[in-house]
């Protein structure tokens, strides 16, 4: 019974990657219709339950009555079947009702409706463009994913919730009170008024805070992560007050944040229970009024009296129901100004997959600024034949990095285009195009999880066989097999840690020069792929390397001309431009930027074999 409940809502159902809307009401709309069939069900059951209670209050108000008419002798004799059909009502109608509404809320919605709503915004946010999370915390972004999807789903259920009980048994009570006596109606008339008005002060003040305080806390999620993250550099430079400081700045602006919230629900909090009270008060001391008069029976004081005892603890319950869905509300606003953001990277409508036969490139006149004013490429042209291998030098700054990145689509060009075997990387799949590239950077991070799977990244279909001859063609296999991690798991099994932490610099290098050896891509990216390395280790896998540039088009990025003097070509570039290109020796004679760059440097020179 349980998994058929959990069935309804299919967490990885038809994936849909589209932005979502902008706007609060739009964007719960979205995720809601996902499950609407089984929503609408728990609303109808809602709606149920709450008829259910208010015919039992009415069925106390004139089973008071029955008393006092009936004699006691032959109330069963005469009542039986109106007793039995309530207790029918009591004892098996509303516990099933109550029953089926769990199973849909806990089995169904709880999990299912929330990991939907998580799975497919990270399924959006994770196709962001790299900017999108350079620009941001990456624990307050995942932050923002998980609070969302239950804060989402919990305040839509609450807001039906609160809506059927507020419509139920207020609309029902003035139909009862009515029907005693219509003076019963005025105090909960007026009511109903002042609670209105009470809630359109209270709420929009506590969503706004609300809103604020969730900010607040993802803003001191994203610090509190970056430190957790950054801890090897808290350490190394002994900051550990400063970091201190700069968390308990977060942590006072959250603090202010929720008290200025929580001083909005401290009055709400008052102001109904003094309403609640009046409540009480003038609708007893009327009914007992009326009843003094003779104008009401017994049954409809004991009717209108726990009517409105009911109505006033709903009301204490709605109030919270209410401070939680708009602080919800508030959580959901804020993940939304993370998660609805447009894509700045996005395949065309009708983009093609890249096919590469020879691995020829071409930069005609593109253009490139981060968004900034002024030029880090303008018009840059660059022509790489196929198989050829080329060395991108220049100052810091120049555009190398820029220059493989707009290669590797993590940008959009502003200007020009970039053409593989004649194919517009404009118009070919993101996915097809990086997965024709390897790449190796200086800069090399491990996934948290085993070497294998670090490995198999390369690629998933790899044999045993193969994952083993690429560790030992980048010179791997020699520390891999004494690999222990902190739950004893051996060699290839081990977790490397976040980013790698847990292996050295030289070993996360070799792991990642083995998983582009074990991608074996056609165009091949090296972004100072050696610079982590001893020279010993180095001339250890230059074998290696020279293996996995062979057929292919090569573009490294260089400083230690021990990787560039193996090229073909050496391109110079300064201030996003291309200034010279030649071989090492015409680039010395020319006695230009490169000769200048060369004279610089201090280590050795590995000769061209």
């Amino acid at each position: 019974m349980f998994r058929w409940f959990e069935s309804l809502i299919d967490v990885f159902g038809k994936p849909d990657t589209r932005m979502p809307p902008r706007g609060i009401a739009r964007f719960y709309l979205h995720y809601l219709r996902q499950a609407w069939l089984v929503l609408g069900v728990m609303c109808a059951l809602g709606f149920a339950v709450a008829l259910v209670e208010v015919a039992l209050f009415d069925f106390l108000g004139r089973l008071v009555d029955l008393t006092r008419e009936v004699p006691a002798a032959g109330f069963f004799a005469r009542h039986g079947r109106e007793l039995a059909l309530m207790a029918f009502v009591a004892l098996i109608a509303r516990p099933l009702l109550i029953a089926l509404s769990d199973l849909l809320m806990h089995q169904a919605v709880t999990p299912g409706l929330t990991a939907r709503i998580r799975w497919q915004q990270h399924q959006y946010v994770v196709r962001q463009s790299l900017s999108f999370f350079q620009n941001d915390y990456a624990g307050r972004i995942a932050n923002r994913i998980m609070q969302t999807g239950a804060s989402l789903r919990e305040s839509a259920v609450q807001i039906v919730d609160a809506l059927w009980y507020v419509s139920v048994y207020t609309g029902s009570a003035l139909v009862l009170f009515a029907q005693a006596d219509w003076r019963l109606t005025v105090p909960l008339i007026v009511w109903v008024l002042l609670y209105i008005g009470a809630l359109a002060f209270f709420v929009p003040r506590v969503k706004q805070r609300s809103w604020k305080a969730s900010e607040a806390r993802s803003a001191l999620m994203g610090r509190i992560v970056d430190g957790y993250t950054n801890i090897a550099t808290l350490k190394l430079f002994a900051h550990t007050r400063q970091e201190d400081a700069y968390v308990a700045e977060a942590v006072q602006e959250n603090v202010e944040k929720v008290r200025a919230m929580t001083r909005m629900t401290t009055g709400m909090d008052v102001t109904l229970t003094v309403l609640n009270g009046l409540l009480v008060v003038v609708t007893a001391g009327l009914g007992l009024w009326l009843w003094q008069q003779g104008l009401i029976t017994v049954g409809d004081i004991a009717l209108s009296t726990g009517l409105v005892i009911r109505i006033e603890n709903m009301s204490g319950w709605i109030m919270w129901v209410v401070n939680g869905i708009f602080e919800d509300i508030g959580t959901v606003q804020d993940g939304m100004e993370t998660v609805a953001r447009p894509n700045a990277v996005v395949d065309v409508a009708d983009a093609r997959r890249l096919v590469i036969s020879r691995g020829e490139v071409e930069f005609r006149g593109i253009h490139f600024h981060y968004g900034k004013q002024g030029g880090v490429i303008a018009g840059l042209d660059l022509h790489v034949r196929p198989g050829e291998k080329i060395g991108l030098v220049g100052p810091s700054g120049a555009g190398k990095s820029t220059l493989v990145n707009v290669l590797l689509r993590l940008y959009d060009l502003e200007a020009g285009s970039i053409l593989i075997d004649g194919q517009d990387i404009a118009g070919v799949t993101q996915e097809s195009l990086r997965g024709q590239i390897g790449v190796v950077t200086q800069d090399t991070s491990l996934l948290h999880r085993s070497i294998r799977q670090n490995l198999l990244y390369g690629r998933p279909d790899a044999t045993e066989a193969e994952v083993i001859a690429a560790v030992r063609g980048a010179r791997a296999d020699g520390f891999i097999a004494g690999l222990v991690d902190g739950e004893g798991r051996r060699g290839y099994e081990a977790q490397v840690g976040e980013r790698g932490v847990k292996l050295s610099g030289g070993q996360r290098q070799r792991i990642a020069i083995a998983r582009v050896l074990l991608k074996d891509a056609p165009l091949l990216v090296l972004d100072e792929a050696t610079s982590a390395l001893d020279s010993e280790v180095e001339a250890a896998i230059q074998d290696s390397l020279d293996t996995l540039m062979h057929g292919k088009t090569v573009i490294a990025i260089a400083h230690r001309l021990s990787t560039i003097a193996r090229m073909d070509r050496l391109v110079v570039m300064e201030g996003g431009a291309v200034v010279e290109t030649g071989s090492h020796a015409e680039l010395i004679a020319l006695d230009g930027l490169y000769a200048r760059l060369w004279k610089r440097q201090t280590g050795g020179f590995v000769a061209v074999a």
